[in-house]
């Protein structure tokens, strides 16, 4: 604001008096898009109003208590206001501080939607407001993958307990899979096209790779072989749907590479490629019952000494999975009786005994446990002492 228009305000007070000389001085803000004094010059008209301190910045808890609500819905209108006028600008990150304030996040979640930022344009602050911050995981999982590629996303994806929902969740990791599946599928068509001097008509990776294992000759691979493992393994949270097909076809990708470039895991996957083809396969609906046997065999022979009970862990998730928690809570009873139920990344025995209502196995198991105290409650409850049901 230059000097002026200070004088003209000063004029303004003098001759036609304070609220028109306020209206003059939010005029002038909304001009110069300065919206931020534009919020603070509207709180003040309203203190004004109700005849308390101009001061903008002051607690509204210093306020008279008849004043309160009237000055609050003041807030919450400027606050509005300004927010939208910085949407209509595009400036989401000044809108947001606003709308945060107000815990109405749905205007910056729409205009979000919208955002198709410039090249070389700073996108960090959109991707905290979004993904961060929760308001529009989707777009901002989009913008990771769009602006910071692959390996940021999976570091995103990958680094900490994700916070924001299931659903999110699974639509991150479904644009993550596709994301790396057409590199691949990509990478792929090019080589065949150096390769033969023509370009392949298959379109999908399977069909690529097949009868061609010289793809994989010389330890030769064709996407960051981290990723891979790193996108096979977020696959296995998934439902059966479209991405679940694309990652079992990267599963025989990756079958096809070099040992050099199967990682260690621990068992149930320790064919990394492979048990994770077999564990997608049973979500998708492929030869489930072969692939349980499969896991089966895992755990059955998983020394609890030296290897531990995460083969029946993983076992029993997947059985819940299949909505069969009786043939859960068998392999449960066989394998994790003994388990310190903190330490187990499934439902523990006495968990899935209660989900399912045997609660004479509870006491037994409590029995072989030496724990009187689920001894006693697993009989109590077998009596149905205690125990409710919801009515049909």
């Amino acid at each position: 604001m230059d000097q002026q228009f200070f004088d003209q305000l000063r004029q303004s007070l003098e001759k036609d008096g304070a609220p028109a000389a306020i209206d003059r001085l939010c005029t002038g803000l909304s001009e110069h898009k300065d919206y931020t004094g534009l919020f603070y010059a509207l709180l003040m008209k309203k203190r004004y109003e109700l005849g308390v301190s101009p001061i903008p910045t002051g607690s509204s808890q210093d306020l008279p208590a008849e004043t309160h609500a009237g000055y609050e819905d003041a807030i919450r209108e400027a606050g509005r206001l300004v927010g939208n006028l910085y949407l209509k600008d595009g400036n989401i990150p000044n809108a947001w501080a606003f709308f945060r304030m107000l815990g109405e996040p749905e205007p910056v979640a729409r205009a979000l939607d919208d955002v198709k930022p410039l090249e070389g344009e700073d996108c960090h602050p959109l991707v905290d407001i979004a993904f961060h911050q929760g308001v529009n995981v989707r777009k901002g999982f989009d913008l990771i993958l769009q602006r910071y590629r692959i390996c940021s996303a999976i570091t995103t994806l990958g680094g900490q307990e994700f916070p924001h929902g299931k659903d999110q969740r699974d639509y991150c990791i479904k644009r993550l899979v596709r994301a790396l599946y057409d590199e691949l599928r990509e990478r792929l068509r090019a080589e065949i096209e150096h390769k033969q001097g023509f370009k392949p008509t298959a379109t999908s990776v399977r069909e690529l790779i097949a009868g061609r294992d010289w793809l994989f000759a010389d330890d030769y691979y064709h996407v960051d072989v981290s990723h891979l493992s790193a996108v096979v393994q977020m696959a296995s949270n998934l439902r059966a749907c479209e991405e679940l097909s694309l990652a079992r076809e990267m599963c025989e990708y990756g079958q096809k590479l070099s040992t050099r470039f199967h990682f260690n895991s621990d068992p149930p996957f320790e064919d990394q490629y492979r048990d994770y083809g077999v564990y997608l396969g049973i979500l998708a609906g492929d030869n489930v019952e072969e692939g349980l046997a499969h896991f089966r065999r895992k755990a059955d022979e998983a020394d609890p000494q030296t290897i531990g009970t995460y083969p029946a862990e993983v076992l029993v998730n997947l059985l819940l999975r299949l909505e069969r928690p009786k043939e859960a809570l068998a392999v449960a009873r066989k394998h994790l009786a003994r388990a310190e139920e903190q330490r187990l990344s499934c439902p523990s025995v006495a968990q899935l005994c209660q989900q399912i209502g045997d609660y004479e196995a509870l006491a037994d198991v409590a029995r072989e446990q030496g724990n009187p105290v689920h001894f006693m409650a697993g009989l109590l409850a077998a009596r149905g002492d205690g125990v409710t049901t919801e009515k049909s």
